[in-house]
């Protein structure tokens, strides 16, 4: 240990700085490196599809049915948006699309929030039974509920309306959890100090409580939205009208019908990729938010 003058001329030990061993930068690398390479073949094995499909888009016929398979297109085309919007009326049935996901993703910020400020801020009789009804609701296979929900939306004469296609689907066990998980990380001091200032419930929750979860919103927001849009089966079921169809519904009926699709590849591959675009956009957007949220919710 060495010694240093203050300057009162007072000398103080100076600590000694701390001996790395030999080697362990050695060590640490390569163990870096081995998992640098397994997460970017990962990546690879988790991005070839959806490269597939985004370079298939814009490919010709001929590259299509290739042998062996062409990965980067040496021709880019737009023949097959142009042949899939002359044969299917995209605009509409992408709106409807829009209108369904927009809808039941703002249904579930507000419901679930609701419903999550409740179960973690509120004290009143039957929270905890209200939240195990909630923890077993995740166990149930959404299918089983198709049924139930159809004979419900019959009974309602909202077949074959956008109210029939958001509503069974307006708030979700999981949104409930995952905001009430989060809200929970909330001093309850904080709620205390704004009642005591003379707040409202409704003050708190919409100025004090919603500002301070907007990782977990956007977390739900893409979950939600994701779900909505993707969601197959029940537009499937709910409409019958051919003007309410869904997207994924609408290229599915596309691609089963010789004298529309006419076993081009081309077509369907540019309609997944609009399907998949809109996701990908708001997942790019809201990516940093999300992260956060996944994060932060893990730690309660």
């Amino acid at each position: 240990m060495s010694a240093t003058r203050a300057p009162g001329g007072v000398p103080t030990a100076r600590p000694k700085e701390p001996i790395r061993p030999q080697g362990v930068q050695k060590t640490r690398n390569p163990k870096r490196l081995l998992n640098y390479v397994l997460l970017a073949v990962g990546l690879l094995v988790m991005s070839a599809p959806f490269l597939w499909m985004a370079l298939s888009a814009f490919k010709t016929s001929s590259e299509l049915s290739a042998s062996p398979p062409v990965w980067i297109p040496t021709e880019w085309t737009l023949d097959n948006f142009r042949d899939l919007l002359d044969k299917l009326d995209l605009p509409l049935y992408f709106m409807n699309s829009v209108i369904v996901a927009v809808l039941v993703t703002v249904s579930n910020l507000v419901f679930c929030s609701m419903l999550g400020y409740a179960l973690a801020k509120l004290n009143f009789v039957g929270r905890n039974k209200i939240f195990g009804l909630v923890l077993g609701a995740l166990m149930v296979p959404g299918n089983l509920m198709l049924l139930p929900l159809f004979v419900l939306m019959s009974k309602l004469r909202l077949i074959d309306s956008y109210a029939g296609l958001v509503l069974p689907f307006a708030a979700g066990a999981f949104g409930v959890f995952l905001m009430r998980q989060f809200m929970q990380s909330i001093p309850d001091e904080l709620l205390e100090a704004a009642r005591m200032d003379g707040a409202g419930e409704w003050y708190i929750f919409w100025r004090i409580v919603m500002p301070l979860v907007k990782p977990a919103l956007a977390t739900l927001s893409i979950f939600a939205f994701l779900g909505s849009w993707n969601n197959f089966v029940w537009p499937l079921i709910a409409t019958n009208d051919p003007d309410k169809y869904t997207l994924p519904v609408a290229l599915a009926t596309f691609a089963t019908d010789p004298n529309k699709a006419g076993g081009s590849n081309g077509m369907l591959m540019a309609g997944a990729f609009l399907v998949v675009l809109p996701v990908l956009i708001l997942f790019i957007a809201l990516q940093r938010h999300f992260t956060q949220g996944v994060a932060t919710a893990g730690m309660k």
